[in-house]
């Protein structure tokens, strides 16, 4: 696996992977109505379809990165392929409600795993500079496009065929991707001496992370303010205490407190969990918008997608290393954030009456844009500071920063709108103005996170020197940031 064929083949495995993972985050909100329909689902009941995959997902992922540094990214990497893909087969087949949820729940774990390790195997693989930000410019497309596609995907699945689709799609996939990464995916390289499973660290991170995300997401049915959300929301940040308490004295582990002394892989956080909010909420809002306010069918959303999919495709594959190579790692990612706000400030604008040409699109491209560009210098931000035999970690330290940062994100921009719409609705606007205003807010709080995402990484994040692509190109770092820590 030492020539560049053989890498990109690879890569190609491991995109094909992440993206099925990442498809499922988003591929099911366009067919939920059905599946409501076909299995019963009480509309309390119907919210579990998705949030049984974010908790088992976001709560596993760091569990599952330390595992592939000390297991082997590789064979967590396959584990995770085959337990997503039979459950996949589980959910497509589900004859009851419980059934369809609990095959949710597996389809999380399975979904962590490779998430966790696919972006260290990826670090592994390209360590010369120029073809590391191409790698990381193709997955970061993957990342950051896989929720435009899988709402497009899920739509047309949908609205041609059966939402039962959506999920036998991944069985295919998943048995490709499975037979081609034991063959093109290098050996583990497991080092000795790695340590052993913090045991009792995992325990109160994984029941942490599975509390903070069951505590948001229930947030807006059951109040912020309510004795069950502060509960919740109060017990993960004791677990999350004790967690750091273990971690400081423990002989090996599970995070490393010094992983978060190196500047860039704090300040990457940060900027992920804004970015990632602002990018949950697009999605989410994006769709309900053009289904409620504009009255798009399943189909007809998955369609408008096609835009900011091709778009994002382009500025990742094509732009994004270009820029990272020539200007470092600062100015893209803050470029990138702002065309971002700039696309939730057009939305935060859209009329009840808004045409696509007019006001939807402009916003989709811009989207597209701001999110091709950014992904890859935020990821190479994240992993560029970490040693090889701790990069698995890392690499779930990423994930779980991007999940929860959506999830949290996500919920409390769900509760402006409504909070917003319910006040319309007092003051005497019609249905459609007041959801619409709703929506607006929203989007407008959604933009100011991804303007405070490009403002922190662009003053905050550590100059990179970067090596050009391009032989008669200069060689460009960053210029200066001030030092902090």
């Amino acid at each position: 696996m030492t020539d560049l064929k053989s890498r990109w083949l690879a890569l190609y495995v491991l995109c094909l992977g992440d993206l099925m993972i990442v498809l499922d985050s988003s591929i099911v909100n366009v067919a939920l109505p059905s599946i409501q329909t076909d299995l019963g689902f009480s509309q309390d009941a119907l919210a579990w379809v998705v949030n049984a995959y974010l908790l088992t997902f976001g709560g596993f992922l760091l569990l599952s990165g330390r595992l592939g540094d000390l297991l082997g990214n590789k064979r967590v990497f396959l584990g995770g392929v085959v337990s997503f893909t039979v459950a996949s087969v589980a959910c497509g087949l589900a004859p009851s409600s419980g059934l369809l949820v609990v095959g949710r729940a597996v389809q999380g774990l399975g979904g962590a795993a490779v998430s966790a390790v696919a972006l260290s195997l990826i670090m592994g693989l390209f360590s010369d500079p120029a073809e590391r930000a191409k790698a990381m410019g193709f997955f970061g497309f993957v990342m950051s496009g896989g929720g435009a596609v899988g709402v497009l995907l899920g739509g047309v699945l949908t609205g041609l065929f059966s939402w039962h689709w959506i999920f036998l799609v991944n069985v295919p996939i998943g048995i490709g991707v499975w037979i081609a990464a034991r063959r093109v995916l290098p050996a583990d390289e497991v080092v000795d001496g790695a340590g052993r499973l913090d045991v009792p660290g995992a325990v109160l991170v994984t029941g942490s992370l599975m509390l903070t995300v069951y505590g948001i997401v229930g947030g807006n049915e059951a109040g912020w303010t309510s004795a069950r959300t502060l509960g919740l929301l109060g017990a993960s940040i004791v677990l999350l205490v004790a967690f750091v308490i273990r971690e400081a004295r423990a002989m090996s582990p599970l995070v490393p407190l010094r992983l978060f002394a190196l500047r860039n892989v704090t300040v990457s956080q940060i900027v992920g969990v804004l970015w990632a909010a602002a990018m949950f909420a697009w999605f989410f809002l994006a769709a309900l918008y053009l289904q409620k306010v504009l009255g798009y069918s399943a189909l007809e959303v998955g369609l408008a997608f096609v835009p900011t999919s091709v778009v994002m495709a382009y500025c990742s594959l094509r732009v994004s290393d270009k820029l990272v190579l020539r200007f470092g790692i600062r100015r893209p990612l803050m470029a990138g954030l702002a065309l971002a706000a700039a696309s939730l400030g057009l939305f935060s604008r859209a009329p009840v009456d808004g045409s696509f040409l007019v006001d939807v699109l402009p916003s989709m491209l811009l989207l597209g844009a701001g999110a091709g560009i950014a992904f890859n210098p935020v990821l190479l931000a994240a992993m560029g500071d970490v040693e090889p035999h701790e990069s698995g970690l890392a690499s779930g330290v990423v994930n779980t920063s991007f999940m929860m940062g959506g999830a949290l994100g996500l919920a409390v921009l769900v509760s402006l709108s409504t909070w917003r719409t319910e006040s319309l609705t007092a003051d005497g606007a019609s249905r459609l103005e007041a959801l619409n205003g709703g929506y607006q807010l929203a989007f407008a709080a959604g933009g100011i996170s991804a303007l405070a995402a490009a403002v922190i990484g662009g003053l905050l994040l550590r100059p990179q020197p970067m090596a050009g692509a391009d032989p008669h190109a200069p060689s460009v770092v960053d210029e200066p940031a001030p030092e902090v820590a």
